[in-house]
């Protein structure tokens, strides 16, 4: 697979989501948690997203109790908590592990393309974030201390590149 398009990841009913809809948007993948200390992340993500879905941007969450578990809920109590806590319009995909042997082929994909720090390939913990450009082409990977807000730059001058 040579983009993020070419990925079908499940939705919450667990019908496949294919990334092929995306073709010609800017991409902000994000491996979520409901109960993290980055869990504030979503409002900033909701702005994101509200700002800039207009000019192409689309934000996926994916939500993930790989660590620490701390996203225990299934697809109902999720999409509940993220509507009533931070009023999350943008779509939430399924529960997906991002690391080992069952870690999602999507995850395992854009792990190659944007290494971690010192070339590491495992998700270190929840809101890591990767930029994805129209042509499905992995732009850059953020660590989960990067907030929403500080991605801003990044974003739009994404967004202002053509296929």
């Amino acid at each position: 697979m040579s983009t993020v398009h070419d990925f079908a990841p499940a939705a919450p009913d667990g019908v496949p989501h294919p990334l092929e809809q995306y073709r010609g948007k800017v991409l902000l993948i994000v491996n979520t948690a409901s109960a993290c200390g980055f869990t504030p992340q979503y409002a900033g993500l909701e702005g994101l997203w509200r700002r800039h879905r207009e000019a192409g941007l689309v934000v996926l969450g994916f939500p993930c109790n790989q660590f620490g578990a701390q996203e225990p809920g299934d697809a109902a109590e999720i999409a509940r908590f993220c509507s009533l806590r931070y009023d999350v319009s943008f779509p939430l995909l399924a529960k997906v592990e991002v690391n080992g042997a069952r870690a999602d082929p999507l995850f395992a994909y854009l792990k190659e393309a944007r290494p971690g720090l010192l070339g590491t390939r495992a998700i270190k913990w929840n809101f890591t974030k990767f930029l994805v450009g129209r042509d499905g082409r992995v732009i850059e990977r953020f660590a989960p201390r990067v907030t929403p807000e500080a991605l801003e730059k990044a974003v739009v001058k994404a967004l202002a590149e053509t296929v």
